[in-house]
């Protein structure tokens, strides 16, 4: 192992021992400053080595000759450095800050004054220091220069101001007083006040003339009128350890300087080369940021306990911890457990508020999954699963939505999106997630038969595909009331046109023959061409929906029903709109595939004429006109040009005219034998179709020659769908 780090281990060694009674112990000993036995105060000025007095044991307490101090009765109990003959004012020995303040004479040019240079350090191994010095000049109007050897190394001038001298007033305004730096290094000295531009000389009436270096630190604190009466300022000196001479004084140095620059990891002690050449090798040495200690007595440097000096450098509720070299700020024990203590229970008190927030939700979850099922029975679920086991119901085309998806897309059935109210319920305009427009029906359900109506509307429409049928895309049972879901018709019901007669949509006589038609085929596929027979029971204008191209489309199936193939009629509790209901209906309750012919002949009626159904004769509303009863009196009466409607008139033919009312005519006939089917129907309208279009005869003019025009008769000829068969339907249906 090498000698250092022997030496290195050994300290360490040492360190910790020191570390291990520091604490045990409440109060640290104090650091030594000089050498045992020796005397370290003199006059109230700590005396650190190098700087020595006397001798302890036959050994010098100073490093050499330069660092000896005198502190007897001579000097007045005050430290003297004994080969310059200067006081000392304070040594301090601090991180590559050592230095030692002595008392150097001021400069003055006034007359009857002794004036003294300060003093040369040449071949000393102290220079005047460039950090802490400042040469300052109390003069007005004069140049005051500082020189080294002969050489001007600085200067300064200042203004003279009308106020003069003042107790009060600092010298860095440059008003009567000036000051400036020196270099590095200078051991010799010399101040002076030269002639100012006119020739004038320093040292007139009232002279306060002086120039001197002084320790800025202290002058700061001092005014320079109160410099007048002093003789000496307090000036810093630097110094450097060497090796110039043959003492033993050195030779525990020597394994520090072994190279330029070596030390040991702290707590030792830093010693740097700052000279080296043959004669002489000079260094200083310094403990570490964060120790403290006299490096020149080559002892261990010992950690500062920043706490202990600087109680308040933590905040409330922390402690301060020291480290080496260094501090932390830890929360105090007890503050920290009244901390944990609080955290513990505000932590426990959101615990149970998360518990009780989870259960909530937890709780409203199932109540809300509860009222689901309950609202899926109440609505018809069971009902709905049972057509669905039946097979009964077309399992592909319902789509069953949840009534979350349902109230988003109407915005939470917003009253702006209503579309329109019936018997039934409410229509809402809706968007689906994937940007369909969609009519939600909310039905108006309170009783058990109303249910089934409902149930009933699904039953059916999953059976239906026709392009002018209302398709319906699903329903909800989830709600309090339940919810269907059909396609999104955009121009509304037939009935706001024929009584409106909207200019965007004028009904001409075609248009009104091309509805008619789709109207009878949509019905004929419904008694005929569906799986089963469905009689829709409700058939009036407010149900016939105009899309995109104002195709006709039926909606509203809530009181529509299906007909076995063995039964013949359905027989229920009344149902319909008044107007519009099959004569026969209010006698036997008997709901036949001709009570939906009678509707549609209200319908026709409403296409010719353009009025209502139902119409107030008078203006206190107290008698109605029936427009089915006064439409065939007006035929038999042969007034039927009275009751047409204008554009009729004018845009369709005589012929064509003629045989639509006369088959409005049979279809309002109050016998239902005697009114044709629907499949009759859509073939007569059709052929009226054919004739409009090819110019071919009508089967108006095949049935009867004889039909007199206008007149409202009614020939005994061969039903013109049994002429043309099949393939008029086909035409229909395709």
């Amino acid at each position: 192992m090498t000698m250092r780090k022997l030496v290195h281990l050994h300290i360490l060694i040492f360190v910790l021992v020191l570390s291990s009674t520091a604490e045990a112990s409440d109060e640290l000993a104090p650091m030594p400053i000089g050498k045992p036995g020796c005397k370290t105060d003199c006059g109230g000025v700590l005396i650190q080595y190098p700087f020595g007095i006397g001798q302890s044991g036959g050994e010098d307490c100073f490093y050499d000759v330069w660092f000896q101090i005198d502190c007897n009765q001579s000097t007045g109990w005050k430290p003297f450095l004994r080969h310059i003959q200067l006081e000392i004012g304070n040594i301090t020995i601090a991180e590559k800050e050592d230095r030692v303040q002595v008392y150097s004479p001021v400069t003055s040019l006034c007359p009857n004054t002794s004036s003294r240079q300060p003093r040369d350090f040449t071949g000393s191994p102290f220079v005047y220091s460039q950090r802490f010095n400042r040469f300052t000049a109390v003069s007005c109007g004069f140049l005051a220069v500082i020189s080294s050897e002969e050489l001007i190394v600085g200067g300064c001038r200042s203004r003279c101001t009308q106020n003069g001298y003042s107790v009060d007033m600092p010298c860095d305004t440059g008003d009567n007083c000036c000051q400036t730096t020196i270099p590095s290094s200078l051991t010799v000295i010399n101040t002076s006040i030269q002639k100012d531009r006119n020739g004038s000389a320093p040292g007139g009436s009232g002279c306060r003339d002086r120039a001197f270096l002084v320790d800025q630190d202290w002058f700061s604190d001092t005014s320079y009128y109160a410099i007048e009466n002093m003789t000496r300022v307090p000036v810093v000196m630097e110094w450097t350890l060497n090796n110039d001479h043959a003492t033993s004084s050195f030779q525990p140095f020597q394994s520090f300087l072994e190279d330029t620059e070596w030390y040991f990891t702290d707590p030792a002690p830093f010693c740097s080369i700052v000279e080296s050449n043959r004669t002489k090798t000079t260094f200083t040495c310094y403990c570490s940021s964060g120790f403290e200690g006299n490096p020149y007595l080559l002892a261990p440097c010992r950690d500062i306990d920043e706490c202990k000096f600087r109680p308040s450098v933590c905040s409330p509720g922390s402690k301060c911890k020291n480290t080496p070299a260094m501090y932390y700020c830890a929360p105090d024990s007890h503050v920290l457990r009244w901390v944990l203590t609080g955290v513990g229970i505000c932590f426990g008190m959101l615990l149970l508020v998360a518990a009780a927030w989870l259960t909530y939700k937890y709780l409203q979850k199932r109540k809300h999954k509860l009222r689901k099922e309950l609202f899926f029975k109440r609505n018809g679920g069971l009902l709905l699963q049972q057509q669905l086991s039946s097979g009964k119901v077309n399992v592909e085309k319902i789509k069953l939505f949840t009534s979350e998806e349902l109230e988003k897309s109407t915005d939470k059935f917003n009253l702006d999106r209503i579309l329109g109210q019936g018997g039934q319920g409410t229509v809402y305009k809706g968007m689906l997630t994937d940007g369909r427009i969609v009519a939600i029906k909310k039905s108006k359900m309170v009783s058990e038969g109303q249910l089934s109506d409902f149930i009933n509307e699904v039953v059916i429409l999953s059976q239906i595909n026709h392009r002018n049928i209302v398709q319906l895309l699903g329903c909800c049972l989830e709600n309090e009331v339940p919810l269907l879901v059909y396609e999104f018709i955009p121009n509304g019901t037939l009935s706001k046109y024929i009584q409106g007669q909207i200019e965007e949509f004028p009904l001409t006589w075609k248009i009104r023959l091309r509805i008619a038609t789709e109207i009878a085929g949509a019905l004929f596929y419904l008694h005929s061409a569906a799986s089963s027979p469905i009689f829709h029971r409700d058939i009036k204008s407010t149900n016939i929906l105009l899309d995109e191209k104002y195709r006709a489309k039926i909606a509203d199936f809530g009181t529509s029903r299906t007909v076995g193939i063995d039964q013949t009629h359905l027989t229920t509790c009344v149902h319909g709109t008044f107007g519009y209901m099959d004569p026969e209906y209010f006698q036997s309750s008997q709901f036949t595939d001709k009570s939906d012919v009678y509707s549609f002949g209200v319908v026709l009626v409403e296409l010719l004429t353009g009025q209502k159904p139902v119409s107030a004769v008078t203006k206190s509303q107290e008698e109605f006109r029936n427009l089915a009863s006064h439409f065939i009196t007006s035929m038999q009466e042969d007034n039927l040009q009275g009751i047409l409607d204008d554009r009729v008139l004018n845009e369709g033919s005589e012929s064509d005219i003629t045989v639509v009312a006369n088959l409005a005519k049979r279809c309002l006939n109050a016998n239902g034998r005697n009114r044709p089917t629907m499949r009759e129907v859509t073939a007569e309208l059709e052929s009226i179709h054919i004739h409009m279009y090819t110019k071919q005869p009508s089967i108006a003019d095949q049935r009867s020659k004889s039909i007199n025009s206008w007149d409202g008769s009614e020939p005994e000829t061969e039903i013109a769908s049994n002429r043309y068969g099949d393939n008029a339907i086909d035409f229909i249906t395709t």
